[in-house]
């Protein structure tokens, strides 16, 4: 799965395109299909997808172990490699699992 994302997060602009391809499908399933407004499914997908941000950030994170690598001022906790991108796209397809959930177990529908 990481692989997975690894090739989809090449790049910053590519990664951004997937991710607005990605949340466009969400909201619009979440439109048509539960009959939430555009801004209650895009306001509460933004929700969700700030909550699991913050748990999917310290997944896989390790520590920079070459001391000559860190520069001054540079925690020396601070991941070597953060993975952002890859992060993002995990953050936004648990979100859309959250957010389907949250849907058809709760009546909001014109939220």
């Amino acid at each position: 799965m990481r692989r997975f994302f690894a090739s989809i997060a090449t790049s910053t602009p590519r990664t951004l395109g997937v991710l607005v391809v990605l949340i466009a499908a969400i909201v619009t399933v979440a439109v048509k299909g539960f009959a939430l407004t555009v801004f209650g499914a895009l306001a509460l997908f933004f929700v969700l997808w700030w909550t699991f941000l913050f748990a999917v950030l310290p997944l896989g994170n390790q520590a920079e172990a070459d001391p000559g690598r860190l520069v001054p001022g540079q925690d020396p906790g601070a991941p070597a490699q953060p993975r952002l991108r890859e992060k993002a796209l995990l953050t936004t397809l648990a979100a859309a699992v959250a957010l389907f959930l949250a849907v058809s177990v709760f009546p909001l529908a014109r939220l």
